[in-house]
Protein backbone atom coordinates (compact mmCIF):
# COMPACT_ATOMS: atom_id res chain seq x y z
CA UNK A 1 0.00 0.00 0.00
CA UNK A 2 2.92 2.14 0.80
CA UNK A 3 3.89 2.79 -3.13
CA UNK A 4 0.54 3.05 -3.80
CA UNK A 5 -0.01 5.99 -1.23
CA UNK A 6 2.75 7.67 -2.14
CA UNK A 7 2.23 7.68 -6.03
CA UNK A 8 -1.26 8.93 -5.24
CA UNK A 9 0.81 12.14 -3.45
CA UNK A 10 3.08 12.78 -6.48
CA UNK A 11 -0.11 12.30 -9.06
CA UNK A 12 -1.95 14.76 -7.31
CA UNK A 13 1.01 17.33 -6.58
CA UNK A 14 2.24 16.93 -10.00
CA UNK A 15 -1.36 17.36 -11.52
CA UNK A 16 -1.58 20.62 -9.84
CA UNK A 17 1.60 22.05 -11.40
CA UNK A 18 0.34 21.24 -14.76
CA UNK A 19 -2.68 24.43 -14.16
CA UNK A 20 -0.67 27.90 -13.53
CA UNK A 21 -1.63 29.26 -9.77
CA UNK A 22 -3.45 26.34 -8.45
CA UNK A 23 -0.29 24.76 -6.47
CA UNK A 24 0.67 26.19 -3.42
CA UNK A 25 4.16 25.47 -4.05
CA UNK A 26 4.33 26.51 -7.85
CA UNK A 27 6.14 29.63 -6.98
CA UNK A 28 8.71 28.60 -4.63
CA UNK A 29 9.67 25.53 -7.18
CA UNK A 30 9.93 27.59 -9.58
CA UNK A 31 12.60 30.13 -7.99
CA UNK A 32 13.87 26.95 -6.77
CA UNK A 33 14.41 25.36 -9.98
CA UNK A 34 16.03 28.48 -11.25
CA UNK A 35 18.15 28.60 -8.42
CA UNK A 36 19.50 25.07 -8.92
CA UNK A 37 19.79 25.78 -13.17
CA UNK A 38 21.23 28.77 -12.62
CA UNK A 39 18.23 30.41 -14.60
CA UNK A 40 19.20 28.66 -17.74
CA UNK A 41 15.74 26.94 -18.58
CA UNK A 42 12.53 29.57 -18.33
CA UNK A 43 10.48 29.07 -15.34
CA UNK A 44 7.17 28.27 -17.57
CA UNK A 45 9.20 25.27 -18.74
CA UNK A 46 10.89 24.21 -15.36
CA UNK A 47 7.49 24.16 -13.79
CA UNK A 48 6.08 21.55 -16.67
CA UNK A 49 8.88 19.60 -16.34
CA UNK A 50 8.53 19.07 -12.48
CA UNK A 51 4.86 17.98 -13.42
CA UNK A 52 5.67 15.65 -15.81
CA UNK A 53 8.46 14.19 -13.74
CA UNK A 54 5.99 14.26 -10.64
CA UNK A 55 3.51 12.33 -12.71
CA UNK A 56 5.74 9.89 -14.02
CA UNK A 57 6.58 8.85 -10.76
CA UNK A 58 3.24 8.84 -9.46
CA UNK A 59 2.09 6.46 -12.13
CA UNK A 60 4.74 4.00 -11.66
CA UNK A 61 4.53 3.81 -7.89
CA UNK A 62 1.04 3.49 -8.07
CA UNK A 63 1.62 0.66 -11.30
CA UNK A 64 4.41 -0.83 -8.96
CA UNK A 65 6.34 -1.15 -11.96
CA UNK A 66 10.42 -0.16 -12.42
CA UNK A 67 10.47 -0.18 -8.64
CA UNK A 68 14.33 0.23 -8.06
CA UNK A 69 14.85 2.94 -10.42
CA UNK A 70 11.36 4.76 -9.57
CA UNK A 71 12.03 4.30 -6.03
CA UNK A 72 15.75 6.33 -6.74
CA UNK A 73 13.81 8.81 -9.21
CA UNK A 74 11.49 9.71 -6.21
CA UNK A 75 14.32 9.85 -3.91
CA UNK A 76 15.97 12.62 -5.55
CA UNK A 77 13.33 14.35 -6.61
CA UNK A 78 12.10 14.32 -3.12
CA UNK A 79 15.67 15.17 -1.33
CA UNK A 80 15.72 18.24 -3.63
CA UNK A 81 12.56 19.63 -2.45
CA UNK A 82 14.69 20.55 0.35
CA UNK A 83 16.84 23.02 -1.06
CA UNK A 84 14.26 25.79 -0.11
CA UNK A 85 15.43 26.18 3.09
CA UNK A 86 18.77 26.43 2.15
CA UNK A 87 18.02 28.93 -0.41
CA UNK A 88 14.84 30.90 0.76
CA UNK A 89 14.96 30.28 5.00
CA UNK A 90 12.33 33.53 4.67
CA UNK A 91 9.59 31.45 2.91
CA UNK A 92 10.37 28.46 5.23
CA UNK A 93 10.76 29.51 8.80
CA UNK A 94 8.86 32.35 10.59
CA UNK A 95 10.88 34.20 13.54
CA UNK A 96 13.14 31.38 14.20
CA UNK A 97 13.88 27.96 12.87
CA UNK A 98 11.71 26.26 14.38
CA UNK A 99 8.70 27.90 13.68
CA UNK A 100 7.73 26.94 10.05
CA UNK A 101 5.56 28.95 7.29
CA UNK A 102 2.53 26.75 5.28
CA UNK A 103 5.18 26.25 3.15
CA UNK A 104 7.53 25.42 5.06
CA UNK A 105 5.05 22.92 6.13
CA UNK A 106 4.26 21.26 2.99
CA UNK A 107 8.08 20.78 3.02
CA UNK A 108 8.97 19.12 5.93
CA UNK A 109 6.22 16.81 5.24
CA UNK A 110 8.67 14.97 2.58
CA UNK A 111 10.76 13.69 5.68
CA UNK A 112 7.79 11.07 6.11
CA UNK A 113 8.16 10.19 2.49
CA UNK A 114 11.68 10.22 2.28
CA UNK A 115 12.05 7.68 4.92
CA UNK A 116 9.26 5.67 3.25
CA UNK A 117 10.85 5.58 0.02
CA UNK A 118 14.32 4.36 1.79
CA UNK A 119 12.52 1.59 3.62
CA UNK A 120 10.54 0.59 -0.33
CA UNK A 121 14.07 0.82 -1.70
CA UNK A 122 15.56 -1.56 0.53
CA UNK A 123 13.19 -4.23 0.69
CA UNK A 124 13.14 -4.00 -3.41
CA UNK A 125 17.11 -4.67 -3.08
CA UNK A 126 16.58 -7.26 -0.44
CA UNK A 127 13.77 -9.46 -2.37
CA UNK A 128 16.14 -8.41 -5.78
CA UNK A 129 19.03 -10.56 -4.01
CA UNK A 130 16.82 -13.31 -3.02
CA UNK A 131 15.33 -14.03 -6.36
CA UNK A 132 19.31 -13.96 -7.39
CA UNK A 133 20.05 -16.28 -4.76
CA UNK A 134 17.30 -18.40 -5.66
CA UNK A 135 17.66 -18.69 -9.62
CA UNK A 136 21.42 -19.46 -8.97
CA UNK A 137 20.03 -22.63 -6.71
CA UNK A 138 17.97 -23.63 -9.77
CA UNK A 139 20.98 -23.19 -12.25
CA UNK A 140 23.16 -26.07 -10.10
Amino acid sequence: MMPIAIGIVYLWFGALKFFPDISPAEDLAKTTIYELTFGLIPSETTILLLAFWEITIGILLILNVYKSMIYWAAIIHITLTFTPWLFFPSEVFQNNYFQLTLLGQYIAKNIVILAALVVLLKEEKIKTKEASVISQRDIF
